[in-house]
């Protein structure tokens, strides 16, 4: 189907609070992200793994009570608002929301699987691809009914799994404690048996040339994208629910009462923090167990992460009207609006620099860096994915691989898709 209007319609106005907040997720997304680029996919959950160090467990707390999840969980509340954006942009120019996000969508699906394939494990669009399909059958709902599905499916799903860790964790410690039973020995040397396994699974790919490490994803765990789809659909496709409610509520647009807002803020950043420091403080009394940290950096962690994430996003929308005219708040929301291109881009260069095919910076290979030294590594990110977005966008309007994929969802339907929304 084509549009006989040869001219694109006018966008609609962009709302630069969401690429200021945009902006603000996709660097904190970077400092988690960070020790995945660097060494084995559970390093990312556990400070011990490949082994405990000071200055590594420093910046692994740091970034377990700041950044892990919660710039994530922002991320994914955009995405949900955006989908509702989308879909009165193109309903403007009298074309099919619902066509035109599946088309998006699949797009998206492509990116991510490529993205995975051919840089690293760690992708997250596929996931968003996926879990958009599903969400977009609901984007019609009313934001409590949006909210009725979304909160109970996030809480539910996580307080189920991290109780039905409690028996293993006890098991655990009762092992610690040098009183453990057969069964919670044998339990406990099953665990490090399979960490020991996913180790040296990653340590073959990071060490591995470029044509290998594509290889070994493609051919040995093809399906990698999807497993971990599922693994994480009980926070990714809720989060995009309450995104999506926020956005119908005024949220995102300043209609929300500022003492609602500061409420949020507060509420949400130091009830959610609170419980994060006690978390941490657990899992380091016991020594960072496998069992336990691994419950503490996952499903136990998914209240005061959406605690935090909502804390954070209602404190950032605050500080946005202090900060539109300003340099700083100019420079972020330009990265927002190059999100799509940050995300890949610092995908490209982290992997260069930490790969076996690259530098070779990453764990286990002859010039490794430790752990302690990846806040270096992230400000090089900030800086880079801050330094270009403003000089590319006032000469072209879209960041590379926004026009792109842009392009790609629009190509046959509309003769120009520069101007959709």
């Amino acid at each position: 189907m084509t549009t006989p209007d040869p001219a694109p319609l006018a966008p609609l106005p962009r709302i630069a609070a969401l690429d200021f907040l945009r902006g603000c997720a996709v660097l904190g997304i970077l400092a988690i992200n960070i020790t995945g680029f660097w060494g084995p996919q559970l390093a990312s959950l556990s400070p011990a793994l490949p082994r405990l160090d000071g200055p590594g467990l420093t910046w692994f707390v740091i970034s377990y009570l700041l950044f892990d999840g919660k710039m994530r969980g922002l991320f994914t509340l955009l995405f949900g608002a955006s989908m509702v954006l989308f879909a009165q942009s193109v309903e403007r120019r009298g074309l099919s929301p619902d066509t035109m996000q599946v088309r998006r969508l699949l797009w998206l699906l492509v990116f991510g699987y490529l993205h995975y394939a051919l840089l690293w494990w760690g992708d997250i669009l596929f996931a968003y691809a996926l879990c958009g399909m599903l969400a977009l059958a609901l984007r019609r709902l009313d934001p409590l009914p949006l909210l009725a599905i979304g909160v109970p499916v996030l809480v539910l799903a996580h307080a189920f799994d991290a109780l039905a860790a409690l028996p293993a964790i006890a098991g655990e410690q009762r092992v610690l404690a040098g009183i453990g039973t057969p069964a919670d020995r044998a339990a406990v040397a099953d665990i490090a048996a399979r960490v020991a396994q996913s180790l040296a699974a990653d340590a073959r790919v990071l060490h591995a040339g470029w044509i290998e490490s594509v290889g070994l994803r493609t051919l040995v765990t093809p399906a990698f994208p999807l497993t971990a789809t599922l693994n994480t659909f009980s926070e990714t496709f809720p989060l995009m629910l309450i995104g999506m409610a926020l956005f119908k509520s005024g949220f995102f647009t300043a209609r929300w009462p500022r003492a609602a807002m500061l409420g949020l803020a507060l509420g949400g950043v130091v009830l959610g923090g609170a419980a994060s420091v006690a978390l941490a403080l657990w899992a380091d009394r016991s020594g960072w167990p496998a069992q336990l940290t691994f419950a503490v950096t996952t499903d136990m962690a998914a209240l005061p992460r959406l605690a935090m994430t909502l804390g954070y996003a209602a404190a950032l929308l605050l500080a946005w009207p202090a900060l539109a005219r300003r340099a700083p708040g100019r420079a972020l929301a330009a990265a927002g609006r190059c999100a799509f291109t940050n995300y890949l881009g610092t995908s490209l260069i982290m992997s260069a620099l930490f790969c076996g095919w690259g530098a070779g910076l990453g764990w286990g290979n002859a010039h490794a860096v430790p752990r302690g030294s990846l806040p270096l590594f992230v400000i090089l990110g900030w800086a880079i994915m801050l330094a270009w977005p403003q000089a590319w966008l006032a000469r072209f309007g879209q960041g590379p691989l926004e026009r792109l994929w842009r392009r790609l969802t629009f190509a046959g339907v509309i003769r120009s898709a520069d101007g959709a929304g």
